[in-house]
């Protein structure tokens, strides 16, 4: 259903693509020399706990996009493409990044990222059910959080001669922090009350306007006053 209805959101996606392959080309990303010579499981383990990290405890912005995802509908399989949607986005514009073959500063990226999450907590008040459009914008979305991953990860840099191996761990651990997410909100909200009655009223509704008046705040921060 949800590729069906993808092309919905195709003319957005498409001009979102144009704009991050219209952008000038970054340098390489930083080298990370200290693990150049290091064991293969060694990197591994690295860069999966830093995955891990960016998302638990330290990406408070991305736990609460993915809460944001899992709260309009109480189904797992929906939920779960909405997160392939947005690991498939993630994936590409970060390693395409950190190759330096597309660049957008933090200054504009950042402000984005804290409006997906208010675009997605309004959206949960607004709506009664999960429109198949949601697939498209989710991706979208995507592909800008991969740049704020890129933007971190460059911070501490790739050991060259371990490029993928990297990306895929960190991207592995990230994905890790997501899981653990989406199965605590499943395990503390959407079992014990998504098929009472009033968990749209008292559950969706406010949970969605606390995230989306934080959220709210982030843009208005990160535009003014970073």
């Amino acid at each position: 259903m949800y590729f069906k209805h993808f092309k919905s959101a195709r003319a957005p996606l498409l001009l979102l693509v144009a704009l991050l392959c219209a952008t000038n080309a970054a340098s390489a990303h930083t080298i990370n020399y200290a693990l150049e010579k290091a064991p293969t499981d060694h990197v591994v383990w690295y860069y999966l706990q830093l995955g891990i990290r960016h998302i638990i405890p330290e990406g408070f912005d991305h736990i609460l996009f993915v809460v944001s995802l899992c709260l309009l509908s109480t189904k797992i399989k929906t939920i779960l493409w909405q997160a392939t949607a947005f690991t498939v986005a993630h994936s590409i514009t970060l390693a395409l990044s950190m190759k330096g073959l597309i660049m957008a500063p933090g200054a504009v990226v950042e402000p984005i990222i804290s409006l997906s999450i208010l675009f997605v907590a309004v959206e949960n008040i607004v709506l009664t059910r999960l429109k198949p459009w949601r697939i498209g914008i989710v991706f979208m979305f995507g592909l800008i959080h991969g740049m704020g991953f890129a933007s971190s990860l460059n911070e501490i840099g790739l050991p060259r001669n371990k490029f993928f191996t990297s990306i895929l761990s960190f991207n592995a651990g990230v994905e890790i922090g997501q899981i653990a997410i989406i199965s605590l909100t499943f395990l503390l909200l959407i079992i014990p009350m998504g098929r009472k009655p009033w968990y749209a009223k008292r559950a969706v509704y406010p949970l969605s306007a606390m995230i989306g008046c934080v959220a709210a705040f982030w843009t208005i921060q990160r535009i003014f006053f970073t």
